[in-house]
């Protein structure tokens, strides 16, 4: 059954509205409350006359799943996964509010999320709506699982989730997350992330009086590390330089955030910390590149010893090759939509990361082109016209992967 023009006129209008409703919910770090949330998701269930389900891992972090039953459920289901909660924002630095989704006059719809990643949390149930208007049966069961804390890591979101009895019972075959906007004509895919390293450098040095030439001093051995770390910098960059076809995840970054420690001016003290955030590519020996920094802080003295608040293991990325069937499924529908698809390594982290690590296939997808990337920057926005049209892209990606015949042996 197919859909009239106004029925479509009228499903767009009722899309816009159910994105805007969703941005107008401040799901936003550092105090994030879901209720918002959840009623909203519970209210699109129902009108999707789909079940929902609220799982609860940790007190105030709810995990919200609704699910599409297919014509063989016994077989490996696709997970559409979204987060509800969004960075901070400084609104004196916005436009608009930056919780009121207002419109402008080319149709750009203004809010935190927008980009990142709300759009696609409702892209995925609009998507759901019109193949059901339509008369869709899928073969396989479709989840849209919505998560928390993704901006802070995922720890009490996917990271536990998918080592849960609750996430067996899925029975994920392979999963959809967050992509990037692109600035050309380009869709990018992400088919693996690098792995995030938050490194604290203790440097124990002799402290004294600030008129003195003291010896092995904690600021001396802070000095010989970051010269280590920027000149690796340095290589790193002149990568990117050299070579056109690499991305920012292909190759390792290394940033100074912060610097701990002193008390006075005139007083050297006993300790000085370095903390780097790093990304590791996938391609890099992760044991090896420890190794690395292990020597550059016994080159720099004494006592020097490194501790870590995060510390990613490496997770092989998704493959994209003919062994993988819903990677076909999903080449082969954006090819016949005219989609220019540029698969990468996502530089940052997504929930993706998480999935992979339990031995399933995750692409990063978010139907944004012409658009400048603006996830975690003031002035978020989204046309309203690129948001719809994502709608569309969806339901033929949707429909693709959930028909795909299950291989067995």
């Amino acid at each position: 059954m197919s859909i009239s023009a106004d029925q479509k006129r009228a499903l767009d209008a009722q899309a816009v509205n159910n994105f805007r409703e969703y941005l107008q919910i401040p799901s936003v770090h550092p105090d994030v409350n879901y209720d918002g949330c959840v009623k909203f998701l519970r209210s699109q269930a129902q009108s999707l006359d789909l079940p929902v389900k609220i799982i609860t891992l940790v007190t105030g972090k709810p995990i919200v799943i609704l699910t599409w039953i297919g014509k063989e459920p016994h077989i490996p289901s696709i997970l559409l996964n979204s987060h509800m909660d969004v960075v901070p924002v400084f609104e004196d630095k916005w436009k608009y509010k930056p919780f009121s989704a207002d419109i402008d006059d080319e149709g750009n719809i203004y809010a935190r999320g927008t980009q990142d990643m709300k759009s696609v949390g409702i892209q995925y149930l609009e998507a759901i709506r019109r193949l059901k208007l339509e008369g869709v049966q899928l073969k396989r069961t479709v989840h849209v699982s919505f998560v928390p804390d993704e901006e802070i890591g995922g720890v009490d979101g996917m990271k536990k989730f998918v080592h849960t009895e609750e996430f067996t019972a899925l029975n994920v075959g392979f999963a959809l997350d967050e992509g990037m906007a692109s600035e050309n004509d380009d869709f990018v895919l992400f088919y693996g992330e690098r792995s995030i390293w938050h490194i604290h450098i203790h440097c124990p040095g002799t402290p004294g009086h600030g008129s003195l030439l003291l010896n092995g001093t904690a600021g001396e051995k802070v000095s010989y590390i970051l010269n280590k770390f920027f000149e690796f910098r340095k290589q790193e960059r002149q990568k990117l330089e050299d070579n056109k076809e690499l991305t920012l995840g292909d190759v390792t970054t290394i940033n100074l955030t912060k610097l701990e420690g002193g008390v006075q001016p005139n007083v050297v003290p006993p300790e000085l910390t370095v903390v780097i955030d790093c990304r590791i590519p996938v391609t890099v020996d992760h044991k090896k590149w420890e190794q690395t920094i292990k020597g550059w802080c016994r080159e720099a003295g004494p006592d020097v010893f490194i501790e870590y608040s995060q510390k990613g293991t490496p997770v092989p990325a998704t493959k994209l090759d003919n062994s993988n069937p819903f990677w076909i499924a999903f080449k082969q529908t954006t090819d016949a939509l005219g989609l220019k698809i540029k698969p990468q390594i996502f530089p940052g982290g997504t929930d993706s990361r998480f999935v992979r690590g339990v031995g399933l296939p995750a692409i990063g997808f978010s139907p944004i082109n012409n658009t400048a990337i603006l996830l975690h920057d003031h002035d978020e926005y989204l046309n309203k016209t690129t948001f719809l049209k994502g709608i569309d892209i969806y339901c033929k990606i949707i429909e693709a992967l959930a028909n795909i015949e299950h291989r067995t042996g």
